[in-house]
């Protein structure tokens, strides 16, 4: 094949955005996650980001991660394993594991890392992996690596989960694999039953908690403490880049398993650590949560639920949301860039999702409203939302 006919199958079709007159993605931000942010030039209203409680810019995680450069530098250039080991990536393995309540953990660059490195440790051709048919990409791309069989069950559909477990003998070992929260739209897996019908057909739970780990249960500890599971067995991952509001992933569970993983995940063992800034920057989020997350989760709250009630009254169909999200039902990818176009027009920054993220023709146009954000600032989205919708 000649060069120039490889090259060829990588043209980029680019008639969704010269058709709608918009491109939602790839947009220039010229500033940091303040409560206006610089976009393209323009000030906008950030209701993209995953910055749920609204820490990103706060003073004092930035003067953590100042003073972590002031001692370290910028980098350990290596790996855990060998020269990227600080003395805070350790106590912050440690702070992440007794947050959520399980017994160790490890932190790798990102948590797509984590969920793609995780499974081909673990799993291979003798095992079967069932996994939630919305589950994120990342789970989903770990998951094929690992040369597993794999079953997908309904979206949070016990009785399809159950009827599967019940089928599934002589597999060395199965897996079930879900999200805590499913972030285009705001469900809730139901998790405590799920770990239930593991804990009857001998199947290992997985859980994904990137948008349920500073967010959910009455402490901000995750979906294990909203949904009061004791004792949990399973293996559990989670983002330190949304709630937690700086970046990397991690993986925790038992200990004998985590301790397994830091010599046979290569997504680990191969990736230079995180940097010191991120590391003492995501302890420090950790400390605010710890002592002031029944103020912020409330501000948290009412801020979805004002926006909610907008989009309500300006006509929109919303996805049934159990987190502070708020989802709209846009249906084509056409429509679903044309309601971003609109909201980005009125000063708006919102994520559009089409396929292959969501279901073809199922677009969902997603607005997160942080914490950091003032009541005036929710007030005005409400009228912007509400005078689109009536446009």
């Amino acid at each position: 094949m000649e060069l120039r006919e490889f090259y060829k199958r990588f043209s980029l079709d680019e008639s969704l955005a010269v058709g709608t007159g918009h491109n939602p993605y790839y947009l220039r931000i010229d500033s940091g996650l303040d409560e206006k942010i610089q976009v393209n030039g323009h000030e906008m209203i950030d209701l993209a980001s995953n910055n749920y409680l609204g820490l990103a810019t706060d003073s004092r995680v930035k003067q953590a991660a100042i003073e972590a450069v002031q001692k370290y530098g910028v980098s350990l250039c290596g790996t855990p394993i060998a020269t990227g080991y600080l003395d805070l990536y350790q106590r912050l393995e440690e702070k992440l594991a007794s947050f959520v309540g399980l017994e160790e953990a490890i932190i790798l660059p990102s948590c797509y890392q984590a969920n793609n490195g995780l499974f081909s440790s673990i799993a291979g051709p003798q095992d079967l992996i069932i996994v939630d048919r919305y589950a994120h990409s990342s789970l989903i791309q770990g998951i094929k690596a690992a040369g597993s069989k794999i079953r997908p069950f309904l979206h949070n559909n016990l009785e399809h989960l159950e009827g599967i477990l019940q089928r599934s003998r002589g597999y060395r070992q199965v897996f079930v694999v879900t999200e805590s929260v499913f972030s285009t739209e705001g469900s809730l897996a139901p998790f405590k039953e799920i770990v239930q019908l593991c804990e009857t057909y001998r199947a290992l739970p997985i859980i994904d908690d990137s948008h349920g780990i500073g967010v959910l249960g009455k402490s901000g500890r995750g979906i294990l403490e909203e949904q009061r599971i004791e004792g949990y067995q399973g293996i559990y991952t989670a983002s330190l880049g949304k709630a937690l509001a700086n970046s990397g992933g991690m993986i925790s569970g038992k200990k004998g398993l985590i301790d397994y993983l830091k010599y046979y995940c290569p997504h680990l063992v191969y990736s230079t650590a995180l940097t010191p800034s991120v590391l003492a920057g995501t302890e420090a989020v950790l400390s605010i949560i710890q002592s002031e997350f029944g103020v912020i989760k409330q501000r948290l709250v009412t801020y979805q639920q004002a926006i909610y009630e907008s989009l309500i009254e300006g006509g929109f169909t919303l996805a049934a949301s159990e987190a502070p999200i708020n989802s709209i039902q846009s249906g084509s990818k056409e429509s679903t860039f044309i309601l971003a176009k609109k909201l980005y027009e009125q000063g708006i920054l919102c994520t559009a999702f089409i396929e292959p993220s969501v279901p073809v023709g199922d677009g969902r146009v997603r607005l997160i409203a942080g914490a950091n954000l003032r009541q005036e600032t929710v007030a005005e989205v409400a009228e912007i939302i509400k005078r689109i919708g009536r446009s």
